[in-house]
Order: structure tokens, then C-alpha cells, then sequence
């Protein structure tokens, strides 16, 4: 509905094969902080390896400074809290992509 293509992945390894396979491709992720066999974190560390320049913004139910915290010395393209709107989502994706 706001003209985005969008790959999932159910987990953080799963993740990470999409990745690769759309590295050219992908232009941001929207990466959840807690996920089953691979976590954000871990998750978005690997991201950085394969491609830095990613633009990567994290959901999570922690607060943005617990977050900040979590992350200083990372660049994050944002942060959206859960839970959130569609709108929140689209409008927190435009601004990683365009400042």
C-alpha cells in the first residue's frame, strides 16, 4: 500500500539468506530486535559484514534509549517501539531512506 516491496524472513538466520539473495536489491530493513535462532542484534552485526552501508532500523519493545544504549557506536537508520501503527512504519522507513 505505500509503494514498497517487501521481503520477510521468520527468523534471524532466515533473515540473513534473504539478504544475500536481494543484497542488490534491498534499500533498508526494518529488523526486530528479538527474533528465534538468530537475534537482532547478532542479526544486524552480520548485516553490517555483508553490506555497511545498509540502512537498518530496529523494532523492539524496549524503549529507544535502552536501545541507544544497547547500540552506541552503531549506526541505526532509526527505531520504531512496538507496537505500531502501518503509518509509523511507512513514515519511520522514509526517513531512514531519506534523512
Amino acid at each position: 500500500r505505500a509503494g514498497l516491496d517487501v521481503l520477510t524472513a521468520a527468523d534471524g538466520r532466515e533473515a540473513l539468506t534473504v539478504f544475500r539473495a536481494y543484497e542488490d536489491e534491498i534499500v533498508c530493513v526494518l529488523l526486530d530486535l528479538t527474533m528465534p535462532r538468530l537475534d537482532g542484534e547478532e542479526t544486524f552485526h552480520e548485516l553490517r559484514r555483508i553490506k555497511s552501508g545498509v540502512p537498518v532500523v530496529i523494532s523492539s519493545g524496549y524503549s529507544e534509549q535502552e536501545i541507544s544504549e544497547r547500540f552506541a557506536g552503531e549506526t541505526l537508520s532509526g527505531f520504531i517501539q512496538k507496537p505500531y501503527s502501518f503509518r509509523q512504519v511507512v513514515e519511520t522507513i522514509h526517513k531512514a531512506l531519506h534523512g
